[in-house]
């Protein structure tokens, strides 16, 4: 059991360590938010989104799902879509100040987007089913279950770290000019993610 918690680990750590969307999106939100308790709804949704994805691609269901290339198609087009307007809205967005919160994204605008970069990412999800749900063949029973458990624990410690650190850059950045920057930076990697998906449903 004990390899097949720290294969979980390893595995989950690989994939969730480059700088995509999700990530960026959780980062961004820990950084722009006037306190780290104002971005526990980004956190939780993130968190949540890939614990059900993990589960489901553990399962196998997700195999069913994708195997279909209307489907595939769909979710590429609208992850799309909403990569590009996400990027504009990042874009023009500008940091909380202690005594203006309302220009810091609302905790019902955190979740939506939240799940949108999370549950209409085709790369992400793809990801999940190919490398997770394939690792997990190799495993029965509590095994099985240990190596899931293990590869959700890590997203949940990632994203609260990742929150954190961006609260820590906030509070280090009371001008608010890098955070400018990292919105911009932030939007050109969903602008960015937006073109290589759509140059992989079009090759």
């Amino acid at each position: 059991m004990m390899e097949a918690i720290i294969h979980g680990f390893i595995l989950a750590f690989g994939l969730i360590l480059p700088l995509g969307v999700q990530n960026v999106f959780v980062f961004n939100q820990g950084a722009m938010q006037p306190k780290l308790s104002r971005a526990i709804p980004v956190v939780l949704t993130a968190s949540l989104c890939d614990t059900l994805l993990i589960s489901l691609a553990v399962l196998g269901v997700s195999v069913v799902v994708l195997s279909s290339y209307w489907i595939k198609t769909l979710l590429f087009i609208a992850g799309i879509l909403f990569l590009i307007y996400m990027g504009v809205v990042v874009w023009r967005s500008k940091p909380a100040q202690v005594d203006d919160e309302q220009t810091s994204f609302s905790p019902k605008k955190q979740i939506l987007f939240a799940m949108s970069v999370s549950l209409l990412n085709p790369h992400a999800i793809l990801d999940t089913v190919g490398v997770i749900g394939t690792s997990s063949i190799k495993y029965i029973g509590t095994e099985k279950i240990a190596f899931a458990l293990a590869c959700i624990t890590t997203s949940w410690l990632w994203f609260v770290g990742l929150a954190l650190a961006g609260r820590l850059v906030g509070n280090l950045n009371q001008s608010g000019s890098f955070l400018n920057l990292l919105n911009k930076v932030s939007a050109i990697i969903m602008w960015g993610t937006a073109i290589y998906i759509g140059m992989s449903l079009f090759s």
